[in-house]
C-alpha cells in the first residue's frame, strides 16, 4: 500500500488533471478572469483532501492571446499559474503549475 505522503501526491495529481482538463478551452477575457479563477478554485476545493487552491490567470497574457474581434481567447496552461495544498492524514503536499521553458509544468513543491 502507498504511504500517506505517496497518497497525498497521488491526490495532488488527480486534482491537477481535473483542473487542467476540465477548464482548458474555456472562453476567457480580461473581464471574466476573476470569476473564472474563483470557479476553478471552488470546483477543485470540492474534491477530497484538497484544502486550498489558488488560480492566477494573468490578464496581460489573456489580452495578448486574443486574436480576433470577439474579445476572448481559450484558456490554456500558458495563461495561468496554480498552487494547491493537499492534506491526507498527517501528510501535507504543496504543488504548483507555472510556465517553465515554454511549458505549463505541474510539480511538487513540498511533501511533509
Amino acid at each position: 500500500m502507498a504511504t500517506d505522503a505517496e497518497q497525498a501526491c497521488f491526490e495532488a495529481g488527480i486534482k491537477f488533471g481535473s483542473l487542467y482538463h476540465q477548464f482548458a478551452g474555456t472562453p476567457v477575457s480580461p473581464r471574466s478572469i476573476d470569476s473564472l479563477e474563483r470557479a476553478m478554485e471552488e470546483s477543485i476545493e470540492n474534491q477530497p483532501y484538497c484544502v486550498a487552491v489558488t488560480v492566477d490567470i494573468h490578464e496581460e497574457r489573456v489580452a495578448a492571446a486574443i486574436d480576433h474581434e470577439n474579445g476572448y481567447t481559450e484558456l490554456t496552461g500558458s495563461l495561468m499559474d496554480v498552487e494547491m495544498r493537499i492534506e491526507y492524514r498527517a501528510s501535507v503536499v504543496r504543488t504548483r503549475m507555472e510556465m517553465e521553458d515554454g511549458y505549463p509544468l505541474m510539480k511538487l513543491v513540498s511533501v511533509q
